[in-house]
């Protein structure tokens, strides 16, 4: 029945949204209420004492919250320049190419899909001063003790995670070695879908190679880069998880960004109030990007003039101010980036060879290690090549470790939550992308807003409210929170995908006598195939991955997932380094293996849903 107000299909829409409205209300907008009310008040000993505004007023005199501002800022921008940079660059060679594009653009993609605590394990191991491999590597080939003389280092062998002048250049280096698949992928889409016939016709008027890059390819490819750019920005300036894994924000606070020092107030030291305002004074700058991100979903132009000029004049002052000595080392190396990227631009195959050498590297060194012996670890005996092969770290794994626990409840808290995020994202984002009713376009902004809100923007108010319902140190503490991160980035990719088929098709099965709701279930989802596909592998993964939420709400052996018992393995200096190898590989074989076979439906998903909008 239409109503004047609510719409034409107010009460299907109700419906469907009934179960997505009330997972992100109860687990995201309530905990941003109450994050808000904890806020303004302060504890002392048990009690909770009305303090107003006095934690906010308190933060521009904190240091160490002006350092953890400055530190995400700085930490967002290089890391975002260069994962444009190395994404346009690795997706333009690979669409010149035709034999093989699938099988490298899957390696490409293993630094993103591979869990975030591997990551970190990683390149700590390959970045030890002493027994990493990216120093020897250096040293034998010159390389280092060019950098040092050339002052791009202060000295050799390079310390680059302790050395507080190499620490944040060394966290942007790992983001933009796991974020630059994510690029290549959305722009790869992008390129696929700028027609082959504006080349030809520029061709035969005589453009130039740089000519059609910047008259046909960068225009074309502007919607999926703003979006792209805005997205990762997002991430990046919400970035925990990979940082304290790295370097726990030091040495000293050199590579703290402002949810960390949110997390210390917090967890740390018991001033929930302090805490949240840290996360909440960030709220603007989020709430800013996200408004610019839906205008760009919309295709709706920005009609400020000179604005991306404006952009980039402030973000480059603002880089420059805030750390003069890394800008012009960070200048350099994307100088030579750029420089190698001209010159070798010709010889696809050799540059995209240096590009999987840059991708595949760790990711090898994790795999040789896995199957070597404690002696050969330590020792350093045949380095890239386990002489002999041996099955002792994965043995040693399980019997000193929990590991098959820490697995069996990953597996059943990512297949939980996934299922609730697929079932709930495919109701909502029908009802969003074809049910006509009043405050649709609303409800979908809350969505995209929903998703972008940090962690550490809800952590906090979870934690209290898992503590009063007694649900911490357990894995429904898990089940019930995954949602509000995984759920309406699903919604929102899932409306752009179920706008995309077309709607005849529907209105066909309609006309032969169907529901809405069996048009929904035998036309659209067997349709939207590779749209859910591609949000079971983003939800599955991002749930295989998370590491924020287990880490503050477990704190039990029994009940940790792999990401923290894998960072508990680490005992101060005591580093495990063949069986974290080992457990990195079981832990990434999973999800790589589902990203191979769904590597066509993800970026099918992605072209549909989350590239064109």
């Amino acid at each position: 029945m239409r109503h004047p107000r609510l719409g034409r299909d107010w009460r299907l829409a109700a419906l469907f949204l009934a179960p997505t409205a009330l997972l992100v209300g109860a687990l995201v907008l309530v905990p941003i209420v109450q994050s808000m009310i904890t806020s303004t008040t302060e504890r002392h000993g048990a009690e909770s004492v009305f303090v107003g505004l006095d934690n906010y007023l308190a933060l521009p005199g904190d240091q160490q919250f002006r350092t953890g501002v400055v530190n995400s800022f700085v930490f967002t921008a290089y890391a975002e320049i260069f994962k444009v940079v190395l994404g346009l660059a690795a997706a333009l060679l690979l669409h010149r190419i035709r034999r093989g594009r699938a099988l490298l653009t899957g390696l490409l993609l293993v630094p993103w899909v591979v869990p975030t605590v591997v990551t970190a394990f990683s390149w700590r191991a390959l970045l030890d001063p002493i027994f990493g491999s990216v120093n020897t590597l250096l040293t034998s080939s010159g390389i280092g003790p060019l950098l040092a003389s050339l002052h791009l280092v202060d000295s050799w062998p390079a310390g680059w995670l302790s050395d507080p002048g190499l620490a944040m250049p060394s966290v942007i280096l790992v983001n933009v070695w796991k974020g630059v698949p994510f690029f290549t992928v959305c722009f790869l889409a992008g390129l696929k879908a700028i027609p082959t016939e504006l080349y030809e016709a520029a061709t035969i008027d005589g453009a130039s190679t740089f000519q059609l890059f910047r008259h046909i390819t960068l225009p074309g490819l502007r919607h999926v880069i703003t979006v792209t750019v805005t997205l990762s920005s997002i991430w990046t300036f919400n970035n925990f998880d990979l940082i304290w894994l790295l370097t726990q924000g030091g040495p000293g606070d050199v590579t703290a960004p402002y949810v960390l020092v949110a997390y210390s107030k917090a967890i740390l030291q018991l001033q929930y109030g302090a805490g949240a305002a840290v996360t909440l004074v960030m709220l603007p700058i989020i709430a800013g990007l996200v408004f610019f991100l839906v205008r760009l979903l919309r295709r709706e132009e920005i009609t400020v003039k000179g604005l991306p000029q404006a952009a980039t004049v402030v973000i480059t002052g603002l880089l420059l101010w805030a750390s003069p000595e890394f800008f012009w080392k960070a200048a350099v190396v994307l100088a030579v980036i750029l420089l190698l990227a001209v010159t070798i631009g010709r010889v696809t195959y050799l540059a995209l060879a240096g590009l999987l050498a840059f991708v595949l590297g760790p990711m090898y060194w994790i795999a040789v290690t896995a199957f070597k012996s404690d002696t050969q670890v330590v020792m350093r005996d045949n380095d890239l090549w386990p002489t002999p092969w041996t099955l002792e770290q994965f043995g040693a794994l399980f019997t000193d470790q929990p590991f098959g626990s820490w697995y069996l409840n990953t597996v059943m808290v990512s297949a939980a939550s996934t299922t609730v995020a697929l079932v709930c994202a495919a109701l909502g984002g029908y009802a969003l992308a074809r049910l006509r009713f009043r405050g649709a376009q609303g409800f979908t902004v809350t969505i995209l807003l929903t998703y972008v809100m940090p962690g550490a923007l809800l952590f906090i108010p979870l934690y209290q409210l898992l503590i009063q319902t007694r649900l911490t140190d357990s894995l429904w503490s898990l089940v019930l929170t995954y949602p509000t991160f995984t759920l309406p980035f699903a919604t929102w990719l899932l409306t752009g995908y179920f706008a995309s088929i077309p709607v005849d098709l529907e209105e066909a099965a309609l006309v032969d006598g169907g529901t809405r709701f069996q048009a929904f279930r035998k036309v659209v989802l067997p349709l939207a195939k590779p749209g859910l596909l591609a949000v079971a592998l983003f939800t599955l993964t991002n749930a295989w991955n998370e590491f924020l939420f287990a880490f503050v709400f477990i704190t039990k052996d029994e009940y940790k997932t792999l990401p923290v018992g894998m960072q508990s393995m680490i005992a101060g200096d005591v580093v495990p380094q063949g069986q974290l190898a080992a457990a990195s590989l079981l832990v990434s074989l999973p999800v790589v293996i589902m990203y191979a076979f769904g590597q066509r439906y993800l970026t099918e998903g992605l072209t549909a849903g989350a590239v064109k909008g």
